[in-house]
């Protein structure tokens, strides 16, 4: 049974909030916060503080109009010869998917409301400056030869729908009146038969949302090719073949949910494509939470292994609407998300800038950086942020942990056994 499935009601549930400086560094990444807290609440905390640490560098930059001054980019061995400044919008369309649910909570006088009260000033200052052409931080918005931008402009797009109320509400007309300019231009790149066509779908979905003029048949082509790319078992492949990596995570899963909901709300899908798109999402959410084994760690597999942990983006967007999959409670989710959080966000993850690295654990994984990756790309790890959203008495927040599956199933315990599904 779906809770909450309305993407409106979602966006409604959430509201942001922001902001203040955190976290001194330690070898897990950030400090611990007081030790006679509640397990919950000390991961909250460890959450909060590390996402903080994530976000400081670009936001508190890109708010006064100095990321391109302030923020040094590397870029992969292998780099391409695409126009470098994708790297920005990269950096700040990737970060605030993350923390849109986050800064959606209500203002509080707490160390975190600070932090959210902060965090969400900072981005509408950077979202401002963003569609701004006097700005120095004006984005580059791409060209038809320069395709890039349409992916980045697309993650802005979704941290724009998770919360309009907290993000996109509180803009300046004139702001508004940019990204919708901004976003119909893009219709002059012509997006791959991959997950690329949910990009092209979600920047005209949300001109739907915002009553817009958009461009139908770029939606439609996007969710009808995913949807015929489905292979079973809670699986699409990216494109005509399938691919074994991350892409149902990183994007596929997630982002048609995300279409779909929005086109639903507006009559032109049906319900019926909404609930077998997220029956297959909590599918996919169940192997997620089965890839956590029992130390924190999870395969690595695939190309852009460097977005870290925002494969689990499915797993997340599910603990946020109260909608794990069956079997599936909080209290293992927490504990296994906390685990990887802290065996990949160790001091050596973050460079000298404070910036995340080029790699997976720490700073000797260059390797792995794929053409199109630079330090921009790596803020895909701030979608497993997700639960953030949730309020601090929620119970993903304060119950007791158990044991996640693996952790059970090497431990000797009893846990669930699995069979494929056919929807």
């Amino acid at each position: 049974m779906m809770k909450r499935r309305n993407f409106i009601q979602l966006s409604s549930i959430l509201s942001f909030v922001g902001l203040a400086p955190v976290v001194s560094a330690t070898a897990a990444g950030v400090s611990e916060s007081n030790t006679n807290l509640p397990t919950g609440a000390k991961d909250r905390m460890y959450w909060v503080k590390l996402l903080d640490k994530m976000a400081s560098p670009i936001l508190s930059s890109m708010s006064k109009g100095e990321l391109k001054k302030n923020m040094p980019m590397d870029y992969s061995p292998a780099w391409d010869s695409r126009n470098k400044e994708v790297a920005y919008m990269e950096a700040i369309g990737r970060l605030i998917v993350g923390l849109a649910p986050f800064v959606s909570l209500p203002d509080d006088d707490t160390e975190e409301g600070r932090i959210r009260l902060k965090m969400r000033s900072q981005i509408h200052a950077s979202l401002s400056n963003a569609v701004d052409p006097e700005s120095p931080d004006y984005l580059y918005w791409g060209s038809p030869k320069v395709s890039q931008p349409l992916v980045d402009a697309a993650f802005l797009a979704q941290a724009l729908l998770l919360a309009p109320a907290a993000l996109w509400e509180p803009l300046s007309s004139q702001t508004k009146e940019r990204f919708i300019t901004e976003f119909t231009k893009l219709r002059a790149i012509k997006p791959p038969n991959n997950n690329w066509v949910l990009f092209a779908a979600i920047i005209e979905t949300f001109l739907l949302y915002v009553d817009a003029s958009f461009d139908a048949a770029r939606i439609d082509t996007g969710i009808d090719k995913i949807i015929g790319w489905y292979v079973g078992d809670g699986w699409y492949s990216d494109g005509v073949k399938f691919h074994f990596d991350h892409y149902n995570g990183f994007v596929i899963q997630p982002m048609l949910v995300t279409v779909l909901r929005v086109n639903v709300a507006k009559g032109r899908r049906t319900q019926a494509e909404l609930d077998i798109a997220y029956k297959r999402m909590q599918r996919y959410a169940s192997f997620q939470e089965r890839f956590i084994s029992p130390e924190g760690t999870f395969p690595v597999f695939g190309r852009s292994s460097t977005y870290r942990v925002g494969a689990f983006w499915p797993l997340a967007m599910l603990a946020l609407e109260n909608n794990l999959p069956a079997g599936v409670l909080p209290s293992q989710v927490r504990p296994a998300l906390t685990a990887v959080l802290k065996r990949v966000f160790i001091n050596e993850t973050f460079n000298s800038n404070g910036l995340l690295t080029l790699g997976f654990v720490g700073a000797n994984q260059s390797n792995i950086a794929d053409y199109y990756s630079n330090t921009g790309s790596m803020y895909l790890a701030s979608f497993a942020f997700m639960p953030l959203g949730l309020p601090a008495n929620h119970e993903f927040w304060t119950a007791a942990p158990t044991s996640w599956t693996q952790k059970r199933a090497w431990n000797g315990e009893v846990f669930p056994k699995d069979y494929a599904v056919d929807y």
